[in-house]
Parts: structure tokens; sequence; C-alpha cells
């Protein structure tokens, strides 16, 4: 199946139905009063989280949705019948935003979450609402209001624990492989990844976390030039980065060089993400000398003064992978962790409800 993380679609919500202006007529009631019905409501536009769903490549074809209008009201003091609402199913971690203001809508991060994108128009009202003392036979009756009409963007956002970056070539996809159940597409060539691929990486019960693998970035990502622009947004969602650096690249390109080039292009797509946690992973120590292999990567950790955790691998012979693995799950119990004593040490009167007054003393 393609992979296609970015679609625009039309939504169009029904119309409300038009009231209806009737007079009950029956035999022996020539005469009778108003008993025009109001016009029914209109379908509304939602947008479901399916996490079967993967990819965006289903709105490449069907472009445009629409709900359907309320019936009109009717005499004998019949109301419409509202219309039926539209229900469009989306992957989990859509991101969805008004095309026309650039607003944010929403972000349906989790199975079954519902969004509303565009709300169905009212029913009008029928005769019978404007019946007085001094008009006992109005004639008056209003319409349906229209529905609400959006152009949306569609952005699929995967939901990750730890994404992998690095340039072309340099083992993210070898290094999935072989911490994961994940079966990506290996060979010596830029760009093997098209598309970025989900891991599952488990260490026993209850103990796993997702790695998504991030088509290689190369200058100008930021700006369009490659493959990367398309797949910067995957990793805004992860908690952890971990930089891959080929420690011996054929072409004598300098590892520190990749390094600062990769974060320039993280800081022009978003600042934020240059602050977030992110690890060091020098790779391909297989194709050094085992004496060399230890200088080399401390020599490329003092030039960059990397100050957080750093690892020498090899994820084609699977050396070391495991253990940045078990770094990795220490590093998210540690943050659950914290996240549960922060709770704890919330008193619950500290927790009110937003807009709920204060008790005073």
């Amino acid at each position: 199946m393609k992979f296609v993380d970015e679609a625009i679609i039309k939504v169009q919500a029904g119309d409300g139905g038009n009231g209806c202006a009737s007079f009950r007529r029956e035999k022996f009631i020539p005469f009778g009063g108003p008993d025009g019905g109001d016009g029914g409501s209109g379908g509304s536009v939602w947008l479901i989280a399916d996490e079967g769903l993967n990819t965006l490549v289903d709105f490449r074809h069907q472009r445009s949705y629409k709900a359907q209008r309320g019936q009109n009201g009717m005499g004998s003091d019949m109301y419409g019948k509202g219309g039926e609402d539209t229900a469009i199913r989306v992957p989990v971690g859509t991101m969805v935003t008004n095309v026309d203001t650039d607003e944010t809508i929403g972000d349906l991060t989790a199975h079954g979450q519902r969004l509303l994108v565009a709300q169905g128009g009212k029913g009008g009202l029928g005769n019978i609402h404007f019946k007085t003392s001094v008009n006992r036979a109005p004639r008056q009756f209003t319409q349906g209001t229209p529905g609400e009409s959006r152009e949306l963007k569609l952005e699929l956002r995967l939901l990750a624990d730890v994404g992998l970056l690095g340039f072309p070539n340099a083992g993210k996809s070898t290094f999935i492989r072989a911490v994961s159940a994940a079966t990506p597409r290996v060979a010596d060539y830029p760009f093997t990844t098209l598309h970025p691929n989900l891991g599952v990486v488990s260490l026993g019960t209850d103990q796993s976390f997702v790695i998504a693998d991030i088509p290689g970035l190369i200058e100008g990502a930021a700006d369009g030039a490659g493959l990367g622009i398309q797949f910067l947004r995957h990793v805004s969602r992860t908690s952890l980065l971990l930089h891959l650096v080929d420690i011996a690249p054929i072409d004598d390109t300098d590892p520190v060089e990749q390094v600062r080039t990769i974060e320039h292009e993280l800081a022009k797509f978003n600042p934020e993400l240059l602050e977030r946690p992110r690890w060091l992973v020098l790779n391909k120590s297989d194709a050094l000398p085992e004496d060399e292999r230890q200088q080399v990567a401390e020599d490329i950790v003092r030039r960059l003064d990397w100050q957080a955790p750093w690892f020498l691998v090899s994820a084609l012979a699977r050396d070391n992978t495991m253990a940045v693995c078990q770094q990795v799950q220490r590093f998210f119990e540690a943050q659950r962790a914290e996240r549960a004593e922060q709770r704890a040490d919330l008193a619950p009167g500290d927790v009110r409800l937003r807009g709920e007054p204060q008790e005073r003393s």
C-alpha cells in the first residue's frame, strides 16, 4: 500500500430543512389553526480515528464528503427528519487544519476518538411557532440554516516513542531490523527508506516501546531538498531521538559535519526539536579495526562536545544494539516514575475545573 501522509479534502455538512406553513383542514373544521412542523437538522461531518489505518491514500481518490440534508417540515404538526451524519475514518495520529484560516481544528491521537469538523444546519421553524392572540393564522415560517463547509488539510504524524535520525545510509533501517520485528528494505544506496517504518521493541513483560525509522535527511531538507521535508513532521511526536551516524563513511565525509547539518535542518524546521532528548548512536563500528573503534568514537564525541548519552554500535552485526534499547527503556521508566511522583505530590484541593470559583476563607 502506498504511504501518503498528507491530503486535502472538502467537507460539507447538511443544510437544515425548511419550516412549513400549513393549516389544519378537516371535515367540520374548515378554519383550523396553524399546524406546520419544523424542518429537521442537517447531518454533521465527523472524523473518527481508526488504528487499522496507517495512510491517507484513500483521500487521493475521494476528496469531497457531504452529510445529508434535513427534511422539510410538513403539515399536521409533522417535523422533518434530521439528516444522517457522515463519518470519515482516518489513521490515529492525524492532525486536522482549516486550509482557509490555517487554524488547527483538532488532533486525533487515540483509537475511536471523534472530531466534529462541520456542523449541520438547524431546521427552520414551522408556522405553529408564530401563532399569537392577535395573529391566529400566521403564514410565517423560517428557512433552515446552511451546514458548515470547510476545506481541511489532513496531516498524518506517526505516534512513536523513539525517532531515528540520520543521513541516508546511516544504518537506520538496519538498526530497526536489529532491535524489532519490523523488516524495512535495506540496500546500499541513498533513500532506501521511502516512507517511515514503525517497529515495536520488546524487552519483556510490559517493557516495550515504539521506534520510527524516518527517511534520511540531507542538507536543505527543511527547504524541500531530498525526502526529508516530507517526513520531518513524524519526529515531532517522539519523546526521544536517536541520532545515527556512520562512523566510517565510504565517501570520507566528516561524521561531525553530518551531525551539525542535521541539527541545522531540525532547527530550521522546528527549533523545539533541538530541545528534545537526543542521543548519539555511532553506527557501523564493524567497518573499523577493533583497536581503533573506541578512539575514533571518542574523538567524534569530543569534537561535538556531546553532553548527552552516546553509544558505539554495529547494527549489521547487532553489536551493542540491545544495550541501547535497554537504556531507552530505563529512560521511559524514569519518565513515568517522575510523572507519577508529580501526580502524587499534587494535593486533591489543587485540582479544580476550569472556571470553578475558589472557596473563600
